[in-house]
């Protein structure tokens, strides 16, 4: 965990632990570890003078009962000087404790040893594939000339009405993914995740405490008038959930599930990456969450990662999972798996769902904690994954499901469409 004790006790294990994120984090762990000396002799300081002020107004009352008005007098202008000094100290205190925490907050999670090394994208590691890629001849077509022909969604509709990256489903395209929320949730909660419904702006505290903010706040919408940030995923309302809370040790496994529409600005992105639905502004996302004691928060990655992997297989989409490298992780994640669909008209794999273990990182900032067995209060790990994000398996379902004339509907999911195919 990356606490104050680690940095200054071991602060080039930090430097190179980051730098497996292509973080060079020497600068910014220098000023910590100075700041910090700081605060501590500031409130060395600071526990003398107080002591030395409580000591000499203690003093006056033995001076006035002995009729000793001048030497009472004197003592007071001390005590005096003494409380103007503690206040000088409390103020400089203060404000380099600010400037401490303010830098704590830009040093991202350490990552675990199992992050292979690396910096883009193509140096993350394939560690599974599954379901094979259909063949669909020449006539294939890409998912935004396939929802246009079938006249499911509206992109263009959206544009008028909000601009780009906010579609506008129609018809058996709303069903298709009102289906598809419903079947994830169903998914989740039959495996015992329990399903809560949140709010999908949230305050300052919750972007804080699970790490979006300060690091991604360009990233994020932000009502301005009450301070509020819509949703970039259920990962915050949900997780925050347990801000401030203590639990009790028989209270694990925490397992939630919850629905959303997120909320991305997506700055920057350009290109075949934002055509369709690739990349959007608005977007539905079913999560999972997960809060788990520290011995067992591996174990629960890996139940997470296999469950997701059997979601993605009900649905018969090729697929294949990644260990991301330190260079494509997130500030958050101590290690982060990636699951990508095969989009057969596109020719290329699209990112379906992260799931990742954030450790201690989020509980720290969010104070959120357990009793173990000896009744000690610990930090707990807490993880999350996206089960599904729907955008990009819908555009997946409609290449790779696509016939002449029509795009059938995988068996799993016609109880919950109640059609069988889109024509």
């Amino acid at each position: 965990m990356l606490t104050l004790k680690l940095l200054r006790e071991n602060p080039e294990f930090v430097i190179a632990k980051l730098a497996v994120k292509n973080f060079d984090a020497r600068e910014i762990v220098e000023k910590i570890i100075a700041l910090d000396q700081n605060r501590r002799v500031l409130q060395a300081e600071l526990d003398t003078c107080l002591a030395e002020q409580k000591k000499k107004a203690a003093q006056i009352g033995g001076f006035m009962k002995e009729g000793k008005r001048e030497e009472a007098e004197a003592v007071k202008a001390e005590v005096a000087a003494l409380k103007t000094r503690s206040a000088e100290i409390e103020k400089t205190s203060q404000e380099n404790n600010n400037e401490l925490d303010s830098l704590v907050v830009l040093l991202p999670n350490i990552p675990c040893d199992m992050v292979p090394q690396g910096k883009t994208a193509e140096d993350n590691v394939v560690v599974k594939t599954g379901n094979e890629i259909p063949e669909l001849g020449e006539n294939k077509l890409p998912h935004w000339e396939l929802a246009k022909k079938y006249d499911i969604i509206d992109f263009d509709l959206g544009v008028k009405l909000t601009g780009a990256g906010f579609p506008v489903y129609k018809g058996k395209g709303a069903r298709l993914q009102r289906a598809l929320i419903n079947f994830f949730l169903d998914f989740n909660t039959n495996a015992g995740y329990q399903e809560v419904e949140p709010p999908i702006m949230v305050n300052e505290a919750s972007g804080f405490g699970t790490g979006q903010l300060p690091d991604k706040e360009g990233q994020m919408y932000h009502a301005t008038a009450d301070n509020f940030y819509l949703v970039p995923t259920a990962e915050v309302p949900v997780t925050n959930i347990f801000r401030d809370v203590i639990l009790a040790n028989n209270e694990f496994p925490v397992k939630m599930t919850a629905y959303t529409p997120c909320f991305r600005r997506e700055a920057g992105s350009y290109g075949k990456d934002v055509r369709g639905l690739n990349r959007l502004h608005q977007f539905d996302k079913v999560e999972i969450v997960r809060v788990e004691k520290p011995e067992d928060s591996y174990a629960a990655l890996d139940e997470m990662v296999a469950h997701v992997e059997s979601i993605v297989k009900a649905l018969g989409l090729p697929y294949r999972i990644l260990r991301l490298c330190g260079g494509d992780m997130s500030f958050t994640s101590a290690i982060t798996y990636d699951f990508e669909v095969y989009s057969a008209a596109q020719e290329r794999w699209l990112e379906i769902s992260s799931v990742s273990n954030f450790e201690s990182y989020q509980s720290n900032r969010l104070k959120l904690r357990y009793k173990d067995a000896d009744g000690k209060t610990q930090l707990a790990h807490t993880l999350n994954g996206s089960s599904l994000a729907l955008p990009r398996v819908v555009a997946a379902l409609l290449e790779n499901y696509q016939k002449s004339d029509r795009i059938e509907i995988p068996e799993a999911l016609r109880p919950y469409t109640g059609f069988d195919y889109i024509d």
